[in-house]
């Protein structure tokens, strides 16, 4: 009998009316555990299915269950009796034999998991020739490895990953050389080139005694604005220290990088639930492969498990260069679990270890203007700004942009519009940066002219966004252009039917051209649609209300602004 993991089955009872208890009680506890795999609360699924099994002990898809969630959660050890029980039914599952063949690996066991592969009992086609030639390697036989990585890079498409793997292979046991060869071409190449290729390249030429020729592929890989990992590695080389191996020293750790690379190629086209079973299983064969962790964290972000997350990028140590990198995951998980609070928290300790890091205080920067506190977003873009600034290069466009929306927020005009020029001038076609400026403009009643250009340039390159087409005819309404306002806004009211500000805008278009009850309606769906909970600068609602109760021509009379005035294209 075979089962995919993670593959959806309907469950069928022979009677409705005669169900026994057990199997009732099985199947609610199977269906629970269903709902919660597709809530991608694995703790939950885990725990459900095991509850069942004390019920059904031979249930299939229960074990399968159970083994994908424990493992989904990196509890390797606790899914193991339940993979060797379904073994030893012959009940085949990829997620139960990639636990099998994980265990087999940690206890060095080479024979039996050359063995499983023989026997059609592994992971898959692709891992199983890898994980083979590794196993080979552990057996203490190099050139017959080195046929196995071989004959992977004769099979079409796969060229890459088996030589990059070879290579490390022969860093593994000293052989340098020939590692050298393969990451530079000269021989099985040109190899496809990664981060941790590149690093891996690194550590053999520095292991050759050759930094110059290291430095040189470092700095042309890396350019100008590297990275804490890459400017200490940098920094190593150029003090003439010599590079250890990073992590693949061992048969083990080269099995745990399979689950790496093949979950890494993965990404593009497979689902996150799935992609995270190899990064678990490259974690559980090397706890030190911090790329394995923060993967983790990265694929329960994308699946909404943030306290899972949170956990993952906490396992990377501080002594670790990508340290920074788990600790703004982390920020993340928690600013998307809703706390705010303590992602700010986060970053600004990190503000204080990594203070050389431009994203770092980007980051700050973005969250403190998520949090309002747009004066302390000034401070950190500021700081983000100066590294870029001081590094020479290119400078991010969105960094000024952050900082423009937060210097408009502060009712600080000048040093805004001057930032969102700037990140024109870095990005010149950007719907956002186009939309924002022109909109500002708009709200300045200043050149209202150059802002209706820019938001039609913005409209065009994202014709199905409802902000910018709002932005659009809020434009042509200060033009006075009110006939084209209500056709543009009563589109963005469309696309964009649950905004506020929207619908605050079409209703004063619609008073403009004599919709009164129209307007009216507008303006009330307006009112509804503000949450008093999370106020904004962009609609009032006491000045909805004026406008309901005296009509739009006298809220502006008794503020002092013009009065509605048609423009002559549309006279």
């Amino acid at each position: 009998m075979t089962f995919r993991f993670l593959t959806i089955l309907a469950l069928t009872a022979p009677t409705y009316f005669a169900t026994p208890a057990p199997a009732q009680e099985a199947a609610g506890a199977y269906l629970a555990t269903r709902q919660a795999r597709y809530d991608s609360d694995y703790a939950a699924a885990a725990k459900y299915a095991i509850e069942a099994l004390r019920v059904d002990a031979g249930n299939p898809l229960l074990m399968e269950s159970a083994v994908g969630a424990l493992l989904a959660t990196g509890e390797v050890d606790r899914a193991l009796p339940i993979a060797r029980r379904m073994d030893e039914a012959d009940i085949r599952s990829q997620v139960a034999q990639m636990v099998l063949v994980g265990d087999d690996v940690m206890q060095a066991d080479y024979d039996a998991v050359l063995a499983r592969i023989e026997a059609e009992h592994g992971v898959g086609p692709l891992a199983d020739g890898l994980i083979g030639a590794w196993a080979t390697l552990g057996k203490g036989d190099m050139a017959a490895a080195l046929k196995r990585f071989d004959a992977i890079a004769a099979e079409p498409g796969l060229r890459g990953l088996a030589i990059y793997h070879k290579a490390l292979a022969l860093a593994s046991v000293g052989d340098f050389e020939s590692a050298d060869k393969i990451y530079s071409g000269d021989t099985d190449g040109p190899m496809q080139t990664t981060r941790r290729s590149v690093i891996a390249w690194i550590e053999v030429l520095s292991q050759l005694e050759r930094s110059e020729d290291a430095l040189k592929v470092l700095d042309d890989t890396f350019g100008t604005d590297p990275d804490p990992q890459i400017v200490d590695l940098r920094a190593r080389l150029v003090a003439g220290d010599a590079l250890e191996l990073g992590r693949i020293e061992t048969p083990r750790q080269g099995i745990g990088e399979v689950f790496l690379s093949l979950g890494m190629a993965l990404l593009q086209d497979t689902s996150a639930d799935y992609v995270l079973l190899y990064s678990r299983m490259a974690e559980f064969l090397d706890k030190t492969d911090v790329d394995a962790q923060i993967m983790t964290g990265e694929l329960l972000e994308q699946l909404g498990r943030y306290e899972l997350a949170d956990q993952a990028y906490s396992r990377v140590p501080q002594d670790a260069p990508a340290y920074y990198t788990a600790e703004l995951g982390r920020a993340e998980a928690l600013r998307s679990s809703g706390n705010l609070e303590g992602a700010i928290e986060v970053v600004a300790k990190l503000r204080e270890t990594h203070p050389g890091v431009a994203l770092v205080h980007a980051s700050a920067g973005d969250l403190y203007r998520q949090n309002e506190e747009f004066a302390k977003a000034v401070i950190a873009y500021d700081a983000a700004l100066a590294i870029y600034q001081e590094r020479g290069g290119d400078e991010p466009w969105f960094v000024y942009y952050s900082r423009a929306i937060s210097h408009e927020r502060l009712g600080q005009w000048p040093e805004a519009e001057a930032d969102f020029r700037r990140a024109l001038e870095l990005n010149p076609d950007e719907p956002m940066v186009l939309n924002y400026l022109g909109y500002s403009l708009v709200e300045q009643h200043e050149k209202l002219d150059e802002a209706l250009e820019m938001i039609e340039r913005a409209v065009e390159a994202e014709p199905n966004s409802g902000a910018i087409v709002d932005s659009l005819g809020w434009a042509q309404f200060r033009l006075g252009r009110y006939q084209e306002a209500v056709v543009t806004l009563e589109r963005a009211a469309e696309l964009y039917a649950v905004d506020p500000v929207v619908n605050d805008h079409l209703g004063d278009a619609m008073w403009a051209v004599g919709r009164t009850t129209e307007a009216r309606f507008q303006w009330r769906r307006a009112l509804s649609l503000i949450d008093p909970e999370k106020p904004t600068p962009d609609v009032d609602p006491d000045r909805i209300r004026q406008k309901l109760e005296l009509g739009l021509a006298k809220v502006l009379e008794s503020e002092g602004a013009e009065p509605l005035k048609v423009s002559k294209d549309e006279g």
